[in-house]
């Protein structure tokens, strides 16, 4: 990663392999990560749970809550005292996509239809619980919300559905809006718990109400500029793009658009302060065991050794120096003392 210019990264503290008794706490999978990025001079923004959770923990109940409070404290309080300098966590990844995935179409735990709602909800009081969880062990800790942006309009065939798919737009914005306390303020959302804006944001984030997805060059797409300013201008918080990829040969074209739509919308003063390059490695399908060619390294060969995606890597380095003289100027970002071009893994 350093040899690409990368020194910020996301990474998971992988909540059901360290807690695999209630309240017992094995870190032997996350120690030699933390200790690799402080040897490295990596700077991490940790997910405390990315989809996934200790078997036998029933997500609906208020126990969960409790669980993930606990685990959070205990996890910061372990990189408090391994790791130097500010603390980033990410407290739950994508809120308002695993409410739907999880709880309205059960295609992930807990593999629920008609409980999107609740589901989110119960997310985010987990989400406010693990950040005053992590404040009272370490107060100097950052947090990033990372939720996916979207687009959706009625298709040109039905402008009756224009007042649907405006709502499905603004539906986006719930979970923030109940971190911040702005939306239901009875589950405990305040405006302090709503620090750093992650965007999660792909080639099928775009998409007609009736189905479809709205394409890149499409005259009905929205250029990812103007959904930048908008989030900003509604919360006015510092903005990283928390993921962003393409699969294959679209990958350097995509990157190329979405720095370019950061450059622009940071001429603007939208202060977006690092784009993420998600997944950092290939990886298999969530449906099928077939190979999903999005990472700048592809899998491993019988040596250890990775291949590098080469049209990749040309447009990362491409983008690295155009944010960094577009940045030329501004005032220091909030994530890092420079603008970055990260990834997830």
């Amino acid at each position: 990663m350093l040899d690409h210019g990368i020194s910020t990264v996301r990474d998971g503290l992988r909540w059901h392999r360290i807690e695999r008794l209630p309240g017992w706490y094995d870190w032997s999978s996350t120690l030699p990560m933390i200790r690799a990025a402080r040897e490295l001079g990596v700077q991490v923004i940790w997910d405390v749970c990315h989809y996934g959770y200790p078997d036998g923990l029933d997500i609906w109940n208020p126990a969960f809550v409790d669980r993930f409070a606990a685990f959070a404290g205990a996890a910061a309080a372990l990189i408090r005292d391994e790791q130097e300098g500010v603390p980033y966590y990410c407290p739950v990844n994508e809120i308002s996509y695993w409410a739907w995935a999880g709880g309205d179409t059960a295609r992930i735990s807990p593999f629920a239809t008609g409980r999107g709602n609740a589901l989110k909800r119960q997310l985010v009081r987990a989400a406010l619980a693990a950040i005053r969880a992590i404040r009272e062990v370490d107060p100097r800790a950052r947090f990033v919300q990372s939720e996916p942006a979207i687009h959706v309009r009625a298709a040109p065939d039905r402008p009756r559905d224009a007042d649907q798919a405006e709502r499905y737009r603004q539906s986006q914005f719930e979970a923030w809006d109940l971190i911040c306390g702005t939306m239901e303020p009875e589950l405990g959302g305040d405006p302090s718990c709503l620090d750093i804006l992650g965007i999660n944001y792909y080639p099928d984030n775009q998409w007609f109400l009736t189905g479809g997805m709205i394409g890149l060059g499409h005259h009905c797409y929205r250029p990812f500029r103007e959904i930048l300013r908008e989030i900003s201008a509604r919360y006015t918080r510092p903005m990283v793009i928390s993921e962003t990829g393409a699969e294959s040969t679209a990958r350097p074209a995509w990157l190329n658009y979405v720095c370019g739509e950061v450059v622009a919308a940071r001429s603007v003063g939208v202060p977006v302060d690092g784009t993420c390059l998600y997944p950092i490695l290939d990886y298999p399908g969530w449906e099928d065991d077939r190979v999903c060619e999005v990472g700048l390294l592809g899998p491993a060969d019988e040596t250890g050794r990775r291949p590098l995606c080469g049209p990749l890597a040309a447009a990362l380095a491409q983008q690295q120096l155009a944010l960094a003289s577009a940045d030329r100027g501004r005032e220091a970002p909030a994530v890092s003392d420079r603008p970055t071009l990260g990834l997830a893994g």
